[in-house]
């Protein structure tokens, strides 16, 4: 098997652009060939079957979407109350619609996980553990909110992201930034507030 990270790197990104663009019916070797501009053949010889190209493409797309690091640690720095949790939320929501196609080919691999038992069970783990890390953080940063809040959140952006992303006319004129900063004051509230 070919060992070029680079060129590894560019034909899963080219990967991701092509189930984005056609769906997990059109990620063929050849299509991501011909989007990474390399010869043919090439993609097959980097993967040797379409579930491990399925495999990195999800790997990949959970790097892209993800957030910087480097973000993560400034913000450790500040106090960790609502205006943090909606500043997190807002950044995932920015990150992500800046980034379409690593989410629409998310939600390719979703679909196709339905039809390939070996895509659901690495995709259910690696979506199990990227939630387990985000309530883990949530909870130990001292944000407000405990479980429930990170797991509410998660369905609630994930819905939200869907609608902007897929049919953004359904939510025309509604200001996203306003609608996160509510989903999240309303999810860390109180019985008693």
């Amino acid at each position: 098997m070919a060992q070029n990270p680079e060129r590894r790197a560019a034909l899963v990104n080219a990967a991701i652009e092509v189930l984005a663009r056609e769906g997990a019916r059109g990620l063929t070797f050849r299509a991501v060939d011909v989007e990474a501009n390399v010869p043919k053949g090439t993609a097959s010889n980097y993967f040797p079957s379409r579930d491990d190209l399925f495999d990195q493409v999800g790997k990949r797309i959970h790097e892209r979407l993800g957030p910087d690091p480097s973000v993560v640690e400034e913000s450790g720095r500040k106090p960790q109350n609502l205006e943090l949790a909606i500043e997190y939320m807002q950044g995932l929501f920015g990150r992500i619609t800046r980034d379409r196609t690593g989410y629409l080919a998310l939600q390719e691999l979703r679909l196709e996980a339905v039809r390939r038992p070996e895509l659901r069970t690495t995709l259910t783990r690696t979506i199990s553990e990227n939630l387990k890390r985000d309530i883990g953080f949530h909870l130990d940063s001292g944000l407000p909110g405990d479980r429930s809040t990170v797991l509410m959140l998660y369905l609630a952006m994930n819905a939200l992201i869907v609608e902007h992303l897929t049919l953004p006319g359904v939510l025309e004129g509604v200001d996203t930034e306003r609608l996160v900063a509510d989903l999240v004051t309303r999810a860390v509230a109180t019985p008693d507030a």
